[in-house]
């Protein structure tokens, strides 16, 4: 968004994409490598306890030889993208500048591909650093349909995401994500109503219906990514997409008596979808 070497000054170009001038000029601090090892362990803690807010993490962390406040873990936490999931007051506030769209899933039977897809991002640990990894799955079949990976968690990169998946497999009839400030944007929900796709989104902290997308990290996680030790951020995109064309071509899912998510999504396309 904002070109530093651009003729134009950075304070102009500050105002006229809307934000802090004080934003522009602030380059964040590497991240240390205790809190990175920190990082590592709470995303684990996430996966298996996604209820645990930062004062049990910090507990879970005590007992696992870390020495971190509840502050400290809040912060780790927000850098991270996550949050605990149980239900919370006023989980209907919206972001100031950003709508908020209801959800569309309640009672809804979901049988088909390009009837349903969610979109969600997670945090993806290196051996130095981190990325954030961001991706399209059909809702039916489980098929992954579009994914990348970023250093940031910014709007725009989902919107590629979204138009690679757009792309490739047509449009679905309802997309389905969080509250998260990605999908709220205006860049992104423009995408969808340009393409005449109902938006449905859930109740902040509401584990519900993002769980078809959690399974996906808990797989992705536990058979890639704890695996490996990557150095770079090619190297993780590397990783993540020889896993993700198993995932989808040769990896048996239990919703669909072991058939593969390729084979579930093309299976129950609609005979139009078929036959273009």
């Amino acid at each position: 968004m904002i070109d530093r070497d651009h003729a134009l000054p950075l304070k102009r170009q500050a105002e006229l994409a809307g934000i802090s001038r004080g934003s522009v000029y602030y380059l964040p601090r590497p991240v240390s490598p205790a809190d990175l090892g920190a990082m590592r362990v709470i995303d684990e803690l996430h996966l298996e306890h996604p209820f645990a807010g930062a004062r049990m993490l910090r507990d879970m962390l005590k007992a696992r030889g870390f020495e971190l406040g509840r502050k400290h873990v809040a912060t780790l936490m927000r850098r991270m993208g996550i949050q605990a999931l149980y239900r919370k007051p006023n989980t209907s506030k919206k972001h100031p500048q950003h709508q908020v769209y209801p959800y569309l899933l309640r009672g809804l039977a979901i049988d088909r591909a390009n009837q349903v897809w969610a979109m969600d991002l997670t945090y993806i640990p290196m051996a130095r650093g981190f990325v954030y990894l961001a991706a399209i799955i059909d809702w039916a079949s489980r098929k992954v349909l579009a994914w990348d990976v970023s250093i940031s968690m910014e709007a725009d990169f989902c919107v590629r995401v979204l138009d690679a998946a757009l792309l490739r497999y047509g449009k679905p009839d309802i997309f389905n994500t969080d509250q998260g400030s990605q999908f709220t944007s205006a860049a992104f929900t423009e995408r969808l109503k340009t393409e005449g796709i109902a938006i449905s989104m859930d109740g902040r902290g509401c584990w519900r219906d993002l769980r078809v997308v959690e399974r996906l990290w808990r797989s992705v996680k536990y058979e890639e990514v704890y695996l490996r030790a990557y150095d770079t951020v090619s190297q993780a995109r590397e990783g993540i997409s020889r896993y993700l064309d198993f995932f989808n071509s040769a990896r048996p899912h239990t919703a669909h008596d072991g058939k593969t998510p390729d084979s579930a999504y093309y299976a129950s396309l609609p005979a139009a979808a078929k036959a273009a």
